[in-house]
């Protein structure tokens, strides 16, 4: 079968996304596609979901931070970037999802956008509402182990 001319080829634009999670939370590259698809059928519909075809092409997370690269139709950005930001959950896992930049080439996408090394996170015992707490604390920002699950605090939350 032949190849389709270079005009006729499809034109596509690439996300650099950055995903912040709680230091507990596990999930992959195929939760965040079926995420971003339902997101996409919610808020532009099956025919503007198709038309979009985001696809979710690197991904990488591991303590609470990560990247992913996502692909969309070229013309169809702001509405990637509009479907990208309604992700609030991942597996149920909270999330907070944000696009860093959109470039015309993976690799262009990849250099700019995508961050290589991970922040350094650090786990130490801190005194949290009166009581002794183990924490991980990345970049200034500091998760609390609570009974509930993680609370998110500053250095004057803590004493």
């Amino acid at each position: 079968m032949k190849h389709l001319p270079k005009h006729l080829q499809p034109r596509w634009r690439y996300l650099g996304v950055e995903i912040e999670s709680w230091p507990d939370a596990d999930f992959g590259r195929r939760a965040l596609q079926r995420e971003l698809w339902y997101a996409a059928q919610n808020l532009v519909g099956d025919a503007g979901s198709a038309d979009l075809d985001l696809t979710v092409l690197r991904f990488a997370f591991e303590d609470g931070l990560g990247s992913a690269l996502v692909r969309t139709r070229r013309g169809r950005t702001d509405s990637a970037r509009a479907v990208i930001a309604s992700l609030s959950t991942i597996d149920d896992d909270p999330v907070g999802v944000r696009v860093r930049g959109t470039s015309g080439t993976v690799r262009a996408c990849e250099e700019k956008y995508i961050r290589r090394a991970s922040e350094s996170s650090e786990q130490r015992q801190v005194v949290f509402d009166g009581e002794e707490r183990t924490a991980v604390v990345r970049d200034g920002r500091v998760d609390v182990a609570t009974d509930d699950g993680f609370s998110g605090a500053t250095d004057l939350d803590l004493q």
